[in-house]
């Protein structure tokens, strides 16, 4: 049913700069999921969720323990989330996610990334109803019927799932994150996930080609480079 696992992969494109920047974005989601919910990972799943993830990428234990101390102290910044969204080179669709602690210096800072990269900063809901806010799920598997079946007898609800070339993914909303992933575990206790993530897929792509494409990449760079940015989506596509 539906797209590729593949090409849902590419088409989110979700960008993340260097290792310092990618210790950074998680020592930010962890400290503000653990001083939302509490550090007990038995009790906040999303914190243990996001700390399992972050020691797949490889983010050393000292990052992970701040922020988890911080946050068990009560102290440091209170973070909140900012989305801005808009048009990029191409004129592709974009959606920009950021956690700030002064929404003035991030919108600037966005906003400049934006125009100094032929791209158009728009209004909340400008591009984002173009965009399904989805959980999604890849593993190793070889039966979509048992992976249904699993999940219709938890009462989860699913958008797809599909199978091809040994991976199951399955999409569901993102307000089903945790009662899909909870019942893939207790159906298939050894499951091991290649992705698990709350995302926005684009419903339609756009190519971007020619001189765009630099632009696109330097737009994306120095978006890259803001410090309150966590995440990009967008729906722009490339030739090979």
């Amino acid at each position: 049913m539906g797209r590729s696992f593949e090409n849902r992969k590419a088409s989110m494109a979700k960008t993340q700069g260097a290792k310092a920047k990618l210790y950074s974005r998680y020592g930010k989601e962890i400290y503000v999921c653990a001083k939302n919910g509490g550090t007990d990972t038995d009790g906040n799943l999303s914190l243990r969720r996001l700390i399992e993830k972050a020691k797949k990428e490889q983010v050393p234990a000292h990052v992970i323990d701040n922020a988890l101390k911080k946050a068990d102290g009560g102290t440091g910044e209170d973070f909140v989330l900012a989305q801005y969204e808009g048009f990029g080179p191409g004129g592709c669709m974009v959606i920009v996610d950021c956690l700030t602690d002064n929404n003035n210096r991030t919108f600037t800072d966005v906003r400049q990334c934006f125009v100094k990269n032929d791209a158009k900063i728009g209004a909340q809901g400008a591009v984002s109803h173009m965009f399904d806010h989805q959980a999604i799920f890849a593993f190793k598997h070889d039966d979509e019927e048992a992976v249904l079946e699993a999940l219709m007898e938890k009462d989860v609800d699913v958008t797809d799932i599909e199978s091809e070339n040994g991976i199951i993914s399955v999409l569901a909303p993102h307000t089903e994150f945790n009662n899909v992933r909870t019942a893939l575990l207790a159906a298939f206790p050894d499951t091991q996930f290649e992705m698990d993530e709350i995302t926005y897929i684009p419903q339609t792509s756009c190519k971007v080609t020619g001189e765009d494409v630099e632009t696109f990449d330097g737009f994306i760079a120095a978006l890259n480079d803001c410090d309150d940015v966590q995440h990009i989506y967008h729906n722009a596509e490339f030739d090979d």
